[in-house]
């Protein structure tokens, strides 16, 4: 019965360790691409995106909420995008 608990734990410790391990590699990925790589490999995927400058900064910051749900990107990747947009909006 030990034997088993033991294994039991081992291998729970595994799993989230390499749960962990794949997270932080994900937050590399996400960390070394620009606001405009994630947008245009993140909303294009499902829909024909809008010009930056089609809505304003406090629009887009509110859609970046709600598609950051939709679409299941991390909060980095939509902040990020918000900010690529925001910036590309005001020029």
């Amino acid at each position: 019965m030990k034997n088993k608990l033991g294994l039991i734990a081992t291998l729970a410790f595994a799993l989230v360790l390499a749960l962990t391990i794949a997270g932080c590699v994900a937050s590399q990925k996400v960390a070394s691409k620009s606001g405009a790589q994630l947008w245009g490999e993140n909303c294009q995927h499902c829909h024909n995106t809008p010009t930056p400058n089609s809505f304003s900064g406090d629009q887009w910051e509110t859609i970046g909420m709600h598609m950051q749900t939709r679409a299941l990107i991390t909060e980095q990747e939509r902040n990020k995008i918000v900010e690529f947009l925001q910036q590309s909006a005001a020029k």
